[in-house]
């Protein structure tokens, strides 16, 4: 396992989504990846902001894609992320509060003029609910409202845990897009990159 900030993010590099994962028509937004040592937080008031990054995580890297707008389809826009704690148990924790959040903020303020609404999260355990891959695993399903768009799209969160590092894969839906193509490019994303993880980690060990 990685034990430095160095190996870290070599380790998450290597397995986050790019747009070739999620489908052959995507492409890299700009920006392209997250600052380093950022860190999204959200606050009393279910609005996300800048945050610090925790002590606890040794490296944390989000990947933007899309497909860009055009045929009357509006932008659809996704991204991947790979989170390094230091110990088994800071990503368990994480893992606890990503479902607390969506409790405790069912509507959240991504940014201006973009928002999710009626958010609803179940975990999944190794060993339950079909989880036979990765040592823990939630989903979080709602509707993604932004000015831009007339009318709710889907929006889904997909995060799973294997061992010390966490990742994640999240789809806000855009008008000429059915939710079963969301979903579809979301699980590809996503088993790419649990699959990346496991050689990341056998090469390591």
């Amino acid at each position: 396992m990685p034990r430095t900030e160095a190996a870290a993010q070599r380790l998450a590099l290597a397995v986050v989504a790019g747009p070739d994962d999620w489908g052959p028509e995507y492409v890299k937004r700009s920006p392209y990846v997250s600052e380093p040592g950022s860190w999204p937080v959200l606050d009393t008031s279910c609005e996300w902001e800048a945050g610090t990054l925790p002590r606890s995580v040794l490296y944390s890297v989000t990947a933007y894609s899309e497909i860009p707008a055009s045929g009357g389809k509006g932008p659809l826009r996704v991204a991947a992320t790979v989170t390094v704690h230091g110990a088994e148990s800071d990503a368990d924790w994480e893992m606890a509060e990503t479902l607390e959040e969506a409790l405790r903020c069912p509507d959240q303020q991504l940014r201006e003029g973009e928002r999710i609404t009626g958010l609803m999260s179940l975990g999944t355990p190794y060993g339950t609910g079909g989880n036979n891959t990765t040592t823990d695993s939630l989903i979080e399903r709602g509707s993604y409202l932004n000015d831009a768009f007339k009318g709710p799209q889907f929006y889904s969160w997909f995060q799973t845990r294997t061992a010390q590092v966490t990742v994640a894969a999240v789809v806000k839906g855009a008008p000429g897009y059915t939710e079963a193509e969301t979903n579809a490019a979301q699980v590809r994303a996503a088993v790419i990159m649990q699959d990346r993880l496991k050689k990341q980690l056998g090469a390591q060990s």
